[in-house]
Parts: structure tokens; C-alpha cells; sequence
């Protein structure tokens, strides 16, 4: 059984004989350009701009329209011979530049990352936000709990060991 293209992203097989060769191999090279170490304006664009730059590329937001119709969740990307469209596979990870962190797809949708400048999310919600001010160590008050105390300290160092509050 012989192939037109390959498996993951359809890029065009080359064949002895083949007329225009080098058309082939061009847009493998493009498609593989779109992919590699990708960057994206934007995943919230359904409509394509009026007046994109040449290699700039976007992740089709759902009920797409105008060139980018039936193209939604791909990754559309402007070349100088159009519009070109690669459909997202299982882990594709890309930067979103309009919102500063990766999105993955899990081969259905795509997902923003856990991991952004602002923080750690789990589910769509920070559970780890910016590094606050540092705590101090507990002191004063009319009542002395030495025991208190020594396990606050304890757990203030193990926070400020890792990293996880300030000094």
C-alpha cells in the first residue's frame, strides 16, 4: 500500500517519476514550518484578518467563517499562496501570544496549559498564584504556646526551603 502522505501531518510523499517536485516538497516545508516550535496571534479568532503577514498563524476558534469555514480547532496559518490549515493532533502544544501561555490540544479540543506567568491551574482555576510577601515568624501575645510557635517555625521553614514563600 503506497501513501500520498505521511501518517501524523500529511505532508507529501515524493515519487520517482513525479512531475513538479519540488511543489511537494515546498509545502511539506511549509507545513512543517507552521508546526514546528509553533506560535499562534490568537485561539479566539473566528473570522481570518482582513490583512495578515506572511507566517503568521492562528488556532481556528469554533463556528469559524469566511476562509477559515469548516476549520474549526485547526491551526490556520497565512503563506504566500494563501491559507494553509493543519489538523491538530493528540499533544500539539503551541504559544498564544495574545494569551501569554501555551495551549495543548488532547486530541479533541484545545486546552489552555496549567502553567502561565500568572500562576499554576488546575481545572480552569489558580491554585498557585505570584509568590506573596514574606511571613514572619511568630511572636508576642499575652499567651506563650512554645509548642505552637515551634511548629509554625517548622512549617515557615519547609515553605521558605522550597522556595514557596519569601524569606
Amino acid at each position: 500500500m503506497t501513501m500520498d502522505s505521511t501518517f501524523r501531518w500529511a505532508l507529501p510523499h515524493l515519487f520517482a517519476g513525479q512531475a513538479q517536485k519540488e511543489l511537494f516538497h515546498n509545502e511539506a516545508l511549509t507545513r512543517i514550518d507552521m508546526l514546528l516550535h509553533g506560535a499562534v496571534e490568537s485561539a479566539d479568532e473566528d473570522v481570518p484578518p482582513a490583512s495578515p503577514a506572511v507566517g503568521a498563524c492562528w488556532i481556528v476558534a469554533v463556528g469559524a467563517s469566511g476562509a477559515w469555514e469548516g476549520q474549526d480547532g485547526a491551526l490556520a496559518c497565512w503563506t504566500d499562496g494563501g491559507w494553509r490549515f493543519a489538523a491538530p493532533r493528540v499533544g500539539l502544544s503551541l504559544w498564544v501570544a495574545d494569551r501569554g501561555h501555551v495551549m495543548q490540544h488532547d486530541g479533541v479540543d484545545w486546552h489552555d496549559s496549567g502553567v502561565r506567568g500568572d500562576g499554576f491551574y488546575v481545572d480552569g482555576a489558580r491554585v498557585v498564584g505570584a509568590q506573596a510577601a514574606a511571613i514572619t515568624d511568630p511572636s508576642g501575645g499575652a499567651t506563650v504556646d512554645a509548642e505552637a510557635r515551634s511548629a509554625l517555625a517548622a512549617i515557615l521553614g519547609a515553605l521558605r526551603a522550597h522556595g514557596l514563600i519569601g524569606l
